[in-house]
């Protein structure tokens, strides 16, 4: 068990280089398996997430080379459809993913329900409905869900609530079903774009990706291919953000701009100076930074993933900001954490009101979940003093080495071992 120290106060400055993108790669590993010849899949994120996605792959049949941390060769052909009730299904949330392809697959799967970040009630019902509409029945015995369809058929499908998650296990079922398939309400997250991207190149026919009415007509086979991931919008945004916290020049590399707007256009309202060419980006900050207010919304609205990173840096702005989570109300344990750091935040049902300027102070906090780490680190490079923070296995969920990134723009933070007595009050071995 490790922890992070952070040093703050330093002035960050120089490139930093963005990572293919977490959500992505969750999903396009398992929909991997619908081919029946190998897929390569380039610019993969080094993080335990999909380390723990390569082990479930491995662990129900599928051959894997990795020719590089970036690089993963995938051969499906002698996968089976394994029950996957537990173990580590559990680690993460994106192991739902699983359902839609072995479905998709073999007709039938088993799948533990998901872990992942507790964020907050996050049914799979929007997933089941869409199964069900496909001719799949499904049951739920203790705590694993029962897939079988005789045959999946195409059908039109609302779906309530705007899921990415539902969105991406209908596509990767309804793929190989026979007929057509139109999924309404769609999400329209660029991820779900590379995942459809993925899927034609195997040889599905999709159409609509990206917008809210999503057409699919179902074929026999799918064939290996050579895909590249899309940027890590997410991680391009928590530099931008660090960037603006702390930087004088910082430049981010690897950055599709279009998928940040949202969040550009609220860092150009505080009085971010913010330059993109190509796939370029370079952040300035102002002399002094105004308050703004943020409402997480479903794509092309605020992410919710840099939600609580955003959170940390208005606590450096000047006047009142109100930050309100329309997607994961349960989006706020960072906030106890930021108090502690002298941050003065109230929270008020799903919304958090920040007032600043504040001058954090170094102190001992915990990850709670993955952003909610990044939104500590981004505090403790703001911070007067030393801060650690444990629970950093969250963060490297979704982060690729993110302390050396961090140092090579000129900050000081590493990891430490945690002591005994630190395992102990953390209760863990």
């Amino acid at each position: 068990m490790e922890k992070i120290i952070v040093e703050g106060g330093r002035k960050l400055s120089g490139t930093v280089r963005v990572n293919g993108a977490k959500n992505s790669a969750v999903a396009l590993l398992p929909a991997a398996i619908l081919a029946d010849s190998t897929v390569t899949i380039e610019g993969l994120p080094d993080i335990s997430d999909v380390d723990t996605l390569q082990s479930i792959l491995q662990d129900i049949g599928a051959y894997i080379e990795r020719p590089s941390e970036h690089e993963i060769k995938i051969d499906p052909s002698m996968i089976e459809s394994i029950p996957l009730p537990n173990g580590k299904v559990k680690q993460l949330r994106a192991s739902y993913y699983f359902m839609g392809a072995m479905l998709g697959k073999f007709k039938k799967a088993a799948i533990g329900l998901p872990g992942g970040c507790f964020l907050g009630p996050r049914p799979i019902d929007q997933h089941i409905k869409g199964f069900e509409a496909l001719g799949a029945k499904i049951r739920n015995e203790k705590g694993a869900l029962y897939l079988q369809a005789d045959e999946l058929v195409g059908a039109r499908i609302y779906l309530d609530v705007v899921s990415v998650g539902a969105t991406i296990n209908i596509m990767l079922a309804a793929v190989k079903a026979k007929g057509q398939t139109i999924i309404e309400n769609a999400a329209k997250e660029p991820e779900i774009i590379d995942v459809a991207t993925l899927l034609t190149n195997m040889g599905a026919k999709i159409k609509g990706a990206g917008t809210d009415i999503i057409r699919i007509e179902g074929v026999e086979q799918l064939h290996g291919c050579l895909h590249t991931i899309i940027p890590d919008r997410i991680e391009a945004g928590t530099y931008a953000i660090i960037a603006a916290a702390q930087g004088t020049e910082v430049t981010i590399d690897n950055v599709i701009p279009e998928h940040l707007e949202s969040l550009f256009s609220k860092m150009r309202e505080m009085g971010v100076d913010i330059e993109h060419v190509d796939e370029q980006i370079t952040i300035r900050p102002g002399e002094k930074l105004t308050a703004v207010n943020i409402k997480t919304l479903v794509h092309p609205g605020f992410p919710t993933d840099l939600q609580q990173p955003f959170t940390a840096l208005l606590t450096k702005t000047e006047g009142m900001s109100i930050v309100t989570d329309t997607i994961y109300q349960a989006r706020f344990k960072h906030i106890d954490e930021l108090r502690r750091m002298n941050a003065k935040i109230k929270l008020e049902g799903n919304s958090a009101i920040v007032s600043g300027p504040s001058q954090l102070e170094g102190a001992q906090v915990k990850a709670s979940d993955l952003r909610a780490g990044a939104a500590l680190i981004v505090a403790g490079l703001m911070a007067e003093g030393r801060t650690e923070i444990t629970g950093i296995d969250h963060i490297e969920r979704g982060y690729e080495n993110i302390t050396d990134k961090l140092t090579k723009l000129g900050a000081k933070i590493y990891k430490e071992k945690m002591t005994d007595s630190e395992k102990k009050r953390m209760n863990v071995k």
